[in-house]
């Protein structure tokens, strides 16, 4: 319940902070170009609001709604979700929005969408001053990869070291990398010294990875002890660093990803237990491993309550760690959101598919990509993202977004003829149906993973 709890709450810190700048652009413009804006307010606020505030002399209400679906900036003159044709029966005043020329009323749409942009670059950039970068190097990993069932079955193996797609070469470990292999006809792969290219179903893609419920691809890390933790179930079974695990359970094992794959099984096995005195069997674990000084040894041990034995493993590799200036963070902060965005324009073919429909998430599953524990790092950057995410959905050309209101605007600059208010309004409409509908579909989703 705890997790639950941080996850929500950095999610609707993370919303509700976009939401401000994502308004705040349209407030921004709104005012350069003396348009009134009536209303500025976090979430919805059908009927009631929790909190309003007018300032003395002021033309705006700033409040709070009640309904954390968004936000809004209420514009005079403008037909939106706050304002129907009917509204506008009167008299065009110089400070509404539709007094305004075509251009300007177009820098006040586009307004949020790029400061939710600028805002994301800004915050990747003070990521990288902060904290810097690391990546691990594909080309250092020489104990090669370990790959899922489904990979293996595509012609992989444990082992192999990726080298190239047909379109280029491997550079860093990360979701680029199931991108390339997602997208590719062939890998090349080095297979005990030679050579061997892989073909890719023509099908297949970044959707169909890990339906095993296992990477499809992760880090071969050997399952070597590198240190053990004083007083935990591995430093009561005699476990020493250079011990290397052969078998768990009955099962031989060659490598710290089949080890973790073991515990992983045992945690399901947890989950559909309701009685604690019947997990604890599922913790007495016995393993047999190859030790540092020579010969072989079985031990037994009881997992401690979150499954843990209690050892680090050997990896083998050290990530390269970048550093930057508070001024050389910006171009690197600036590459790193571009090819963030550039990554996410290219995933969204597959929410065209079958498997892409049944993919869409709602709420639960934003807030999943938040850690369980609270980690400033990781809020920021996931902030960042979906700061990009806000942005480039808010482009589309969509009614009631705003990329459908710059869409009515470019054609109005084109063809020199305004939409009448009452198509705007029907526009919008069919926007918010259309909109609320992919809303619930995605919370549906999310529901049925809960359940099922």
């Amino acid at each position: 319940m705890e997790t639950v709890l941080i996850r929500a709450l950095q999610l609707m810190m993370s919303l509700a902070l976009l939401v401000i700048i994502h308004e705040g652009g349209h407030f921004l413009f709104a005012k350069l170009f003396k348009v009134r804006v009536t209303k500025f307010y976090l979430f919805f606020d059908p009927w009631f609001s929790l909190f309003k505030w007018k300032p003395k002399n002021s033309e705006t209400e700033y409040g709070i709604g009640w309904v954390p679906l968004g936000g809004y900036v209420q514009i005079a003159g403008m037909v939106d979700e706050t304002q129907s044709s009917e509204d506008l029966n009167h008299p065009i005043e110089p400070w509404e929005f539709r007094a305004k020329p075509a251009w300007q009323r177009l820098l006040i749409m586009v307004g949020g969408v790029m400061v939710n942009f600028i805002a994301a670059l800004f915050i990747y950039s003070m990521i990288m001053f902060k904290w810097g970068d690391s990546y691990i190097s594909i080309p250092e990993l020489t104990n090669g990869m370990k790959f899922s069932q489904q990979a293996k079955e595509m012609g992989f193996r444990d082992g192999d070291i990726l080298l190239h797609t047909n379109e280029g070469a491997f550079d860093k470990y990360g979701a680029d990398m199931f991108r390339a292999i997602a997208d590719a006809e062939t890998v090349t792969v080095m297979r005990n010294g030679q050579e061997v290219a892989i073909s890719i179903p023509e099908e297949f893609g970044l959707l169909h990875m890990n339906q095993d419920g296992t990477p499809f691809v992760d880090i071969l890390i050997p399952a070597v002890v590198d240190s053990v933790v004083a007083g935990t179930p591995a430093d009561q079974a005699g476990l020493q660093k250079g011990d290397k695990f052969l078998a768990f359970n009955g099962r031989p094992i060659g490598s710290y990803n089949e080890f973790t794959e073991c515990i992983a099984a045992l945690r399901a096995k947890s989950d559909s237990i309701t009685l604690p005195e019947n997990i604890l069997p599922l913790r007495n674990v016995e393993f047999i491993v190859a030790r540092a000084q020579g010969g072989q040894d079985t031990l037994t041990a009881v997992l401690d309550a979150d499954f843990k034995l209690g050892f680090v493993a050997a990896i083998g590799y050290e990530p390269t760690r970048l550093t930057y200036s508070f001024w050389e963070s910006f171009p690197a902060g600036t590459a790193y959101g571009m090819n963030v965005l550039k990554g996410y324009v290219d995933d969204l073919k597959y929410v065209f598919t079958k498997e892409g429909a049944n993919s869409l998430g709602g709420f639960g599953t934003i807030g999943s990509i938040f850690p369980a524990t609270w980690d400033w790092y990781l809020f920021w950057k996931m902030t960042a993202f979906l700061s990009i995410i806000l942005a480039f959905m808010n482009i589309l050309p969509i009614p009631a977004l705003d990329g459908g209101h710059v869409l009515f605007l470019l054609y109005e600059v084109i063809t020199r003829r305004k939409p009448s208010d009452k198509f705007m309004e029907r526009a919008q409409i069919f926007g918010m149906v259309l909109l609320f509908g992919l809303m619930i579909w995605a919370n549906f989703n999310d529901v049925v993973r809960f359940l099922f």
